[in-house]
């Protein structure tokens, strides 16, 4: 959730403005599935996350992976782009009753500002927004000797295909896709432009070159979830190229179809998605 891919792998221009997630925050808490619990039993064991250090999880959201986190080290910060997603995530910190994360409204190009150095740096769905080689290199610099940064891999918006006989339907993503396009045209959108496209490859290259050494890959088993009309709703309004903002007064419009096609996918309001597995490098 914070800034631009520049110029290190996309093909099409893009400059970071405020609005790419404008009106998503809550439903991103709402419509993405939270990590699982194994993610951070992953990284205490591995590691490891002992209850001391600091850290600084970049493009935060709505604290998704920062509030798993932190009840294991002694203190985070998270830092985003997207002031509405800083105020979910204290809000969020508030009744898990985490008092340990302090929320910075900073793009990560904008680092280290008047951070402190940290141990442990994360980032989970945010890398590819970014100027990777130049956040890459700025977090080096932070981190002390011996800390690690630990990018997380994972899609939490929607499923995977699968074979299995799921209790609940999956839900109709196809259609919705379809759905989007015929409100807002085929070229896929993100803030007041288009989204990047071209191979978003090379963040090994990336951050070998910044100076992080020894990946580690890890990973967490996918899992089968339930979810009602209003969390898959949320899904689709959490994305950057559906997100409220793109289809002005016609958002009303889109949102009721939208719920309309659920309901007709599912008459008990119940879905099933396999969630693809999660990986984890951990670089030092």
């Amino acid at each position: 959730m914070s800034s631009p891919t520049a110029g290190d792998g996309g093909t099409s221009p893009w400059s970071w403005d405020a609005s790419l997630y404008a009106g998503s925050a809550e439903y991103y808490a709402t419509g993405r599935i939270a990590y699982p619990t194994e993610l951070a039993d992953v990284l205490v064991a591995e590691v490891p996350l002992d209850g001391s250090g600091r850290l600084l999880d970049v493009g935060c959201g709505p604290g998704s992976l920062t509030l798993l986190l932190a009840p294991h080290v002694a203190e985070a910060i998270g830092v985003d782009a997207d002031a509405d997603m800083l105020t979910v995530a204290a809000r969020r910190a508030a009744q898990q009753q985490i008092a340990n994360v302090t929320w910075r409204h900073l793009r990560a190009e904008d680092l280290p500002d008047d951070l402190p150095p940290v141990q442990f740096v994360t980032f989970a769905q945010s890398f590819h927004w970014m100027d990777r080689p130049r956040v890459a290199a700025t977090v080096r610099a932070l981190v002390t000797p011996g800390g690690v940064l630990i990018h997380v891999h994972a899609t939490t918006h929607e499923g995977v295909e699968t074979q299995l006989e799921l209790p609940h339907p999956g839900p109709p993503r196809a259609a919705v896709a379809d759905l989007v396009r015929r409100y807002l045209g085929d070229e896929t959108r993100a803030g007041q432009g288009l989204r990047p496209t071209g191979n978003l490859g090379g963040e090994e290259e990336i951050y070998r070159a910044a100076g992080w050494t020894a990946p580690q890959r890890l990973e967490v088993a996918g899992r089968v979830v339930e979810r009602t009309v209003d969390q898959v709703a949320a899904s689709v309004h959490s994305l950057s190229w559906s997100a409220p903002h793109l289809f002005g007064d016609r958002w009303p419009a889109f949102d009721a179809e939208l719920r309309h096609m659920l309901a007709e996918a599912s008459p008990d309001g119940r879905f099933s998605e396999q969630m693809r597995s999660i990986a984890i490098d951990i670089w030092r």
